[in-house]
């Protein structure tokens, strides 16, 4: 085993949980590598595709469909494809809740529990631009990671809070299809991969966090519309964090009953309950973690009150008019919203009733009115194709103007190079990473600061 302090209570409950010929095979793959992963943003690029492309030596995650094995030794957080949004990086066995979570285009989605993102930027993909996704973390300076990570990866519509579940609960009621709670947990699960996790364990640990994990599930069954799904996750072994808590929700709320998951090679049975699924990192190439699927009886009663809306539709201000012809994206003009000079595009859901939230985002932010101009977003950037925009440049990844860009720096265009006046979007290998503003071979970089390559 790798040097770390790990409490002797917590090897003892393993030691009960596991049996005697088991738990020696988990204390052995301490002394194993850590496992890194991506997940192919299938929004933007087949899985097949990716592989093709890459440079990365990938393996593919056998339970995930678009999830790979990458070498440690690799950095492709510094690789234009992960500017471009092509893939996300998150341990493997991370991977597997949202991909359990059957959801499908018009759905209205809620992750209650979202930052950095890791699991909202799947299920935003599996959405496919259609219907609502509700991405909420309590921490304000989490959901701001969590919101760039939505944005990066093209997903329009979103709704991005920062709330306690009880207010969110209050301003939505039984309004979501889907919901995945991956709770705050103390982390048992990851101690292979991260130590610092020990620390935090000894400073709060399971019993702490089952009772956050209680009212959570409560609040999140409120908001479970009829006949919807609610994903149940955590990185961690305790009984008290996992199967205990589904059942005290099924307990507790009559209407709620468990959903069998798909078993897969490696996944390991529930304690006591049937139908849930553990990761442990002896038994499969991830970290541990434990999965429940729970569905709200009933039939769907519709969302005639929160649905599309009848929006009154205000004649766009002309320099946005001009902008947004050069967009050939659909684009329903009464989603148009403008705030404070500030422009989104909303969804198609978009709850107008739920107010009184701390909202980061409302929809795709498409940009700025400043002084008789229209200056778009990054955001806007990252959902287009290069075919939906009028003016398009796009560099072989290889090209030191593409790492230039992503600095932040003005560009030069070749003699040979057609020159652009005007607004461009800038791609690498025909995937967008930003704007620039053209003046005959000069691109003035519109890059947003905030993301630009350290």
């Amino acid at each position: 085993m790798k040097e770390r302090k790990i409490s002797e209570e917590f090897l003892y409950r393993m030691k009960e949980l596991l049996g005697e010929e088991e738990y020696e095979a988990y204390l052995k793959s301490f002394e194993e590598e850590r496992l890194y992963g991506l997940r192919v943003n299938t929004l933007k690029i087949t899985p097949e595709k990716f592989a093709e492309m890459t440079s990365l030596k990938l393996k593919p995650v056998p339970w995930i469909h678009n999830g790979f094995y990458y070498e440690g030794e690799e950095r492709p957080a510094k690789d234009p494809y992960y500017y471009a949004g092509l893939y996300y990086l998150q341990e493997p066995s991370a991977m597997t809740p949202a991909n359990l979570l059957t959801v499908v285009p018009g759905d209205k989605v809620l992750d209650l529990c979202a930052a950095p993102g890791g699991k909202s930027t799947e299920l935003g993909a599996k959405l496919e631009g259609k219907g609502l996704l509700v991405s909420n973390d309590i921490s304000n300076s989490r959901a701001k990671a969590l919101l760039k990570n939505l944005e990066l990866w093209g997903i329009e519509n979103i709704c991005v809070t920062s709330e306690e579940p009880k207010k969110l609960k209050e301003a939505f009621g039984d309004f979501f299809d889907k919901i995945l709670v991956d709770a705050p947990c103390s982390g048992e699960g990851m101690f292979r991969k991260d130590a610092d996790m020990v620390k935090s364990y000894e400073e709060h640990g399971p019993e702490y966090y089952a009772g956050i994990q209680r009212e959570i599930m409560d609040q999140a069954v409120d908001m479970l519309a009829p006949g919807g799904l609610l994903l149940y996750s955590t990185c961690t072994f305790s009984v008290c964090e996992n199967e205990d808590i589904i059942s005290r929700t099924l307990e507790c709320h009559e209407e709620m009953e468990l959903i069998k998951l798909p078993f897969f090679e490696g996944a390991s049975k529930g304690i006591g309950l049937t139908g849930c699924l553990r990761l442990f990192p002896h038994k499969i190439r991830g970290e541990g973690h434990f999965m429940a699927l729970l569905k709200k009886k009933g039939s769907p009663a519709g969302c005639e009150a929160w649905g599309k809306n009848a929006r009154k539709q205000s004649p766009l201000p002309e320099e946005l008019s001009d902008f947004l012809s050069m967009v050939s994206k659909p684009l329903e003009r009464s989603r148009i919203r403008i705030k404070n000079d500030a422009v989104y595009y909303l969804p198609e859901h978009f709850p107008e009733a739920a107010k009184g939230l701390r909202y980061l985002r409302t929809g795709l932010f498409l940009g700025e009115l400043k002084k008789g101009r229209f200056e778009p977003g990054q955001a806007f950037a990252m959902v287009l194709k290069p075919e939906e925009f009028k003016q398009t440049i796009s560099w072989e990844k290889q090209d030191e103007r593409v790492i230039r860009y992503l600095k932040g720096e003005t560009i030069f265009l070749k003699e040979e190079e057609e020159q652009v006046k005007g607004w461009c979007l800038i791609c690498v290998e025909g995937f967008p990473l930003g704007f620039a503003k053209g003046s005959k071979a000069v691109l003035k970089n519109k890059y947003y600061p905030g993301w630009r390559w350290q």
